[in-house]
């Protein structure tokens, strides 16, 4: 048996298998209702071998949407539609989380609300454009949040987890990376604030830690994990102190003993991946351009529980069966990466098909 087909442990589940499937970003849902469709069933389903499914982005409350075509887990019609996506995952006996994506000041007037403006810890208008229905727009400078609405949107990401709960998610994942709010806070660049969310590490460090106690509450430590990708500049992010911030995030993170931590590999030139894995206590996940021997070596030298693949899972529904028979793996056509339609979603061939 090779490392990558052992049985692992994260949080309250057993994993089959070693293999995750990374959050994926893939613009298929009802841009008006935040609903998803079959075709997103049939997607997850797919794929359903995986040890872990991580869903797409989705947005806790309507403010936190800041892409066209994402999906939402707040209303009740959100809720049905992501039944029939637990529902085909566990039907094949596969493990999903939702991954909680709250974009703050990455969003656009045309995403939100009656054309609200985004809302970040900062007035700090982000470089760069976002896409919407319209095409790319600039981003817009954020509205800075007052001190009291800080706890509506910590109340926001722990009804989202109870919601996920209701919709047969087996956990829930924060997505505190991509530049997005949880990382807007941590990080010196976007969070010039001065009340207790700004100024020092551990204020910075507050939201995230907040978030996740509520998630927490709601759904039990154990079925709560946690997404970090330490300087990988997305949306015009940065921090002055990379490592001191992230090992002292990461150390805090285990009082709250988690299902997991997972740190996605980034571009920089530095090993986050080596820095933090002694400081957390619990299962560690790790990704970013694995193919199936690089993942093996990262699980045999125990450097990671768990290999999260991306692209290549968006192109591969039987990523297992193609690593288990050492076969040619299906290229991701990067043209479909974000397009409505099944093409380049739910049509990539097996090798079962093939034949």
């Amino acid at each position: 048996m090779t490392p990558l087909f052992s049985t692992t442990r994260i949080g309250r589940y057993t994993l089959r298998n070693r293999l995750a499937m990374a959050p994926m970003t893939r613009s298929r849902s009802d841009d008006a209702t935040g609903v998803v469709s079959d075709m997103v069933a049939a997607y997850y389903g797919q794929r359903a071998d995986a040890g872990l499914i991580i869903t797409e982005g989705t947005y806790p409350a309507p403010m936190g949407k800041g892409y066209v075509r994402t999906p939402g887990i707040h209303s009740e019609s959100q809720i049905e539609a992501w039944k029939r996506v637990t529902d085909a995952v566990h039907a094949k006996g596969g493990l999903i989380f939702l991954q909680l994506m709250h974009c703050g000041r990455i969003s656009h007037p045309s995403l939100l609300p009656e054309g609200a403006t985004p809302v970040a810890p900062s007035a700090i208008q982000p470089a760069g454009t976002v896409f919407t229905a319209t095409g790319p727009q600039e981003l817009v400078r954020p509205r800075a949040l007052e001190t009291g609405e800080v706890a509506d949107i910590v109340e926001e990401y722990r009804l989202a987890t109870r919601y996920a709960l209701m919709a047969g998610f087996d956990g829930v994942e924060l997505h505190a990376a991509s530049g997005y709010l949880p990382e807007q806070f941590l990080s010196s660049g976007t969070n010039q604030r001065t009340d207790a969310y700004g100024g020092s590490l551990a204020n910075r460090a507050r939201f995230i830690l907040e978030v996740l106690s509520a998630m927490s509450q709601e759904a039990g430590s154990d079925r709560v994990g946690i997404k970090i990708a330490p300087e990988m500049g997305f949306n015009d992010i940065s921090d002055a102190s990379p490592q001191e911030t992230y090992q002292y995030l990461v150390q805090k993170l285990n009082s709250l003993k988690l299902a997991y931590l997972h740190v996605a590999k980034t571009g920089s030139k530095f090993d986050y991946r080596a820095l933090l894995r002694p400081f957390f206590d619990g299962p560690f996940l790790s990704g970013g351009g694995l193919t199936n021997e690089t993942a093996q070596a990262l699980i045999e030298q125990g450097h990671a529980d768990a290999a999260v693949f991306g692209s290549l899972y968006l192109a591969n529904p039987d990523l297992p069966q193609r690593f288990l028979a050492d076969a040619a793996s299906n290229t991701p056509d990067r043209n479909t990466f974000f397009s409505p339609g099944p093409s380049g979603y739910i049509d990539y061939p097996t090798l079962e098909s093939a034949q």
